[in-house]
């Protein structure tokens, strides 16, 4: 049974910086989609942004030239480079795996494998 665990999110000011973390066990990283999405209290869940299998990233045009996603194959592991932080980042993130990662702009076919990890910006 895959898993994967995201750890990394935190509380901090606008314009400061978080790296996301999620170690995956049961999946390989290298193999699949790889993405992140995010969920806000009375706010629709949101792609963030998606790493394929042999392609480069693509990124919400909310987070675009903020954020950076990344793998390390050899830790089986995906990272979400969080710079600029807009109160509006603040959410409960997860990161999740598929053999075609569904548009970000659909993001309720995102599936959920782990706990997340807050993301608190304020202003």
């Amino acid at each position: 049974q895959s898993l994967l665990v995201e750890s990394g999110g935190g509380s901090v000011q606008a314009g400061g910086s978080l790296r996301l973390s999620c170690v995956a066990s049961g999946v390989n990283v290298s193999m699949n989609c790889m993405a992140w999405f995010r969920q806000a209290p009375g706010r629709e869940r949101e792609g963030v942004a998606f790493i394929e299998e042999g392609g480069g990233a693509v990124y919400a045009d909310s987070v675009k030239d903020r954020f950076t996603l990344s793998r390390d194959n050899s830790k089986n592991t995906v990272y979400l480079q969080m710079n600029i932080l807009k109160p509006e980042d603040t959410a409960m993130y997860y990161c999740a795996a598929h053999y075609v990662c569904p548009p970000l702009t659909s993001p309720d076919q995102y599936k959920s494998r782990g706990p997340g990890t807050q993301v608190t910006v304020s202003s």
